[in-house]
């Protein structure tokens, strides 16, 4: 600082001294200096999803009853002379169709020749197989990602700074 002879004192500051000098026209400048902070986002990747199916299969028994029906066909024969044809009737279980022949005679006569008979016959049984069944489930796995330690600790914080006059 410089005193003048008037008693005031004029001062000013050498940036490179960062001292106050006086000066000729009675004004001190005096530099500022300011900090700012910019802040940037940066998506870091830190481990990958993988999904994937797999598919178990396994043997399962099926124990089932299956029904099933057959017809018999049983013929019984007859030589019985009929004045009419006779109907198809049911006796029981079983369903009777009658089968005549017309014989030519000086007169005409019916002869029953047999009848046949069909009776349902019904079974159960039991019927077994293995069969393979398949299931399937996905499985989720995480991989990381492998950075280098400066980078990722850059990326952590996501900051720099700036300074500014």
């Amino acid at each position: 600082m410089v005193d003048n002879s008037d008693g005031s004192t004029n001062a000013a500051v050498d940036p490179t001294l960062g001292e106050i000098q006086a000066d000729e026209t009675r004004e001190a400048v005096i530099p500022l200096f300011e900090e700012k902070l910019a802040v940037t986002k940066q998506v870091v990747p830190t481990s990958r999803v993988q999904v994937s199916r797999v598919t178990h299969s396994h043997e399962q028994l099926v124990d089932e009853l299956l029904n099933h029906e057959c017809i018999e066909i049983e013929r019984i024969p007859f030589d019985k002379l009929v004045d009419a044809m006779p109907s198809i009737r049911e006796d029981g279980d079983s369903i009777v169709i009658p089968v005549v022949d017309e014989v030519v005679k000086v007169e005409r006569y019916l002869i029953l020749k047999e009848e046949v008979h069909v009776r349902r016959v019904r079974a159960t049984e039991r019927y077994q197989e293995s069969v393979t069944l398949r299931k399937q489930e996905a499985v989720v796995t995480r991989l990381p990602i492998a950075h280098p330690a400066a980078s990722l600790a850059a990326a952590q914080t996501g900051l720099t700074l700036e300074k500014e006059k």
